[in-house]
């Protein structure tokens, strides 16, 4: 999931993008950058669930995470954060110094 905002980072929209099965979703790059551009975003704050319950980001997650940053940085499109939600709590990445 991604959110789209512009450059007061104010939120444009709030888009589902890819939804995925108990312990794994295919993410593409290439979609979130596509939604982005047609978003005319300038910054966008990905978010997924655990359905474990527990937000601890995944290496996955960081591997993803950094994909989407390289991806979106092309087009100069910059990830604020990246939110993982559990039943537990939410963990972000900006706050972990992950971005």
């Amino acid at each position: 999931m991604s959110s789209s905002s512009n450059s007061q980072h104010r939120v444009i929209k709030f888009e589902e993008l890819f939804r995925g099965t108990l312990d794994a979703a295919n993410v593409y790059p290439r979609e979130v950058v596509k939604q982005a551009l047609i978003n005319n975003a300038t910054a966008v704050v990905l978010v997924h669930n655990h359905p474990s319950g527990d937000p601890e980001p995944s290496n996955a997650d960081r591997r993803i995470t950094q994909r989407l940053k390289e991806a979106l940085g092309l087009v100069e499109i910059r990830v604020i954060d990246h939110i993982v939600v559990g039943s537990e709590g939410c963990e972000s990445f900006a706050e972990r110094g992950y971005l």
